[in-house]
């Protein structure tokens, strides 16, 4: 579960993906904007950095069970990241904050304000029903729609979206064409986030996603939490949880 040469293999390989992902099927961002991935095991969670061409600090997203690997990428890049940014609070999204905690004692910790409790949590995080306790270091700030984040050379919109837990929240770049948005586990290509967790409710889901996401351009590029990116318009048309046809 903690190796790091199986989270960098499992990155190499969905970053080939990713690369031809993007030159057949989505319109590119501004190259001044870079992301790097870790696809962590074993549910195959998407940690995402990103970073403005010529800057040296970075965000990092929903940091998984393999910080090592994070950190690797960080380290090749040499870059400080000025933020751990949380889309929610289940243990495969916030496993990997203590270790990067640790290696910058100031980093701070954003995560949506109703799922904060998961964070010092076991039970709620959900680390409990299946592997031993992880907890993370609390939150330095929380945040709501309409709040906006704006650090590393980026202001990102923060939008609520729960449904796959209570305080679920994403991360939208609007400064940029197409625009971007860090969902965490609520929209994936060709489907949605599980709701049978605790606190969980697929109205709410579908509903967040219909009136939220797909008010957005079609062109507008989805990172999830698992699996491979998509665009806006592509679900909106094809998604069988949510699409406009389901």
């Amino acid at each position: 579960m903690n190796d790091p040469s199986l989270a960098i293999l499992v990155q190499a390989v969905i970053l080939e993906d990713l690369h031809r992902f993007g030159k057949s099927q989505l319109r590119m961002s501004d190259p001044s904007v870079q992301i790097d991935v870790v696809v962590s095991p074993p549910f195959m969670e998407n940690t995402w950095m990103i970073r403005r061409e010529g800057r040296q600090d970075c965000l990092v997203i929903d940091p998984g069970f393999t910080p090592q690997a994070v950190m690797g990428i960080l380290d090749e890049h040499k870059l400080v990241p000025a933020a751990i940014l949380l889309t929610h609070g289940h243990v495969d999204h916030i496993a990997g904050n203590a270790e990067l905690r640790r290696r910058w004692p100031e980093l701070p910790i954003l995560i949506g304000t109703g799922d904060a409790p998961m964070l010092t949590d076991a039970r709620a995080n959900l680390s409990l029903k299946g592997g031993p306790a992880v907890t993370s270091p609390p939150a330095d700030r929380l945040l709501a729609e309409p709040d906006r984040v704006e650090m590393a050379g980026f202001v990102l919109e923060v939008l609520d979206l729960p449904g796959h837990s209570p305080g679920h929240i994403a991360y939208v770049l609007k400064t940029e064409e197409p625009h971007l948005v860090f969902g965490g586990d609520v929209l994936f290509q060709g489907s949605i986030g599980r709701c049978d967790l605790p606190g969980g409710s697929q109205k709410l889901l579908v509903s967040g996603i219909r009136k939220k996401l797909f008010s957005l351009p079609d062109d507008t590029v989805v990172y999830p939490g698992h699996g491979d990116p998509t665009t806006v318009g592509e679900e909106k048309r094809t998604n069988p949880f949510c699409g406009l046809s389901a």
